[in-house]
Order: structure tokens, then C-alpha cells, then sequence
């Protein structure tokens, strides 16, 4: 599958990237296309009609075999430089176009940090956990 958001002008640096989980099934048995491969290609789709629209993009997609979260799925991840990366499950296809209005609030916060009040009411139950922007320092302590 070619990548939908490749094609856009916005430097990947100003625009979260979406880390899907393809092989994501609900808990449900082997599929030609689990439901994480569904939610994948409907983001897609979205991705694509707004390119052609000659709206920018608002993420970057890209596939993941599994985020160990398969009772929670369909998953996800959401990251960008300086922000918190967000870990979201109980997603499915149909909350595709919510997911990509989630992912504007989220490249426009400062840190990543979207308020449940601001989040699509489909999303509530979302957030699986959140990673810091960065994990350790750099420099070893003195």
C-alpha cells in the first residue's frame, strides 16, 4: 500500500503521524482485513479526497504490524516532535473522519495535549496511555 500522505507539501515536522495498527482484529478470529486494516484504509481514503481537494493532509499514516494493545483495539499512536505520542484504542472505522479532526487539535496544542472537552464525543474512551516527548536526557548527569 502506497502511503496517502507522501504526497502532500507540509513538512512531516508539522504534522502528527499516525501509526496504525493493520493487523488489529478486536479480539475477533483471522480476517483477509481485520478491522485495523479497515480503519487504516478509510483514513486513507480521507487522507487521499482531501489531497485531491488540494487540502493539505492533516497527518502523515503509517501502517504498524501491532502496539500490544489487542484488547483494546482497533490502536493507534499519534506523535509529533515536542508533543506528547498518544497511545488510542477502541477506534474502528467509523470514527475515522473524529480521529483526523482529533489529529488537527492535537498538531495545533502546544504539547500534544488535547482536552476530552475538546475531543469528538466518539472519542471518549480513546486514550490508552501517553509517552513523554522525550524519554530520557541526552546528557548523562553529572
Amino acid at each position: 500500500m502506497a502511503e496517502a500522505s507522501d504526497s502532500s507539501q507540509k513538512s512531516p515536522q508539522n504534522r502528527p503521524v499516525l501509526h496504525v495498527c493493520v493487523t488489529c482484529r478486536r479480539g475477533g478470529p483471522a480476517m483477509d482485513q481485520p478491522p485495523g486494516a479497515q480503519l487504516y484504509a478509510r483514513l486513507q481514503a480521507l487522507v487521499q479526497e482531501a489531497e485531491v481537494n488540494g487540502q493539505e493532509a492533516p497527518v502523515l499514516l503509517r501502517q504498524v504490524q501491532c502496539l500490544a494493545a489487542c484488547d483494546r483495539g482497533c490502536t493507534a499512536a499519534i506523535a509529533m516532535p515536542e508533543r506528547w505520542t498518544w497511545l488510542l484504542g477502541h477506534l474502528g472505522a467509523e470514527k475515522a473522519e473524529d480521529l483526523l479532526a482529533y489529529a488537527q487539535l492535537y498538531a495545533k496544542s502546544a504539547r500534544g495535549t488535547v482536552m476530552p472537552s475538546r475531543r469528538p464525543a466518539s472519542l471518549s474512551n480513546m486514550v490508552l496511555g501517553r509517552v513523554p516527548a522525550q524519554l530520557y536526557d541526552e546528557q548523562e548527569p553529572s
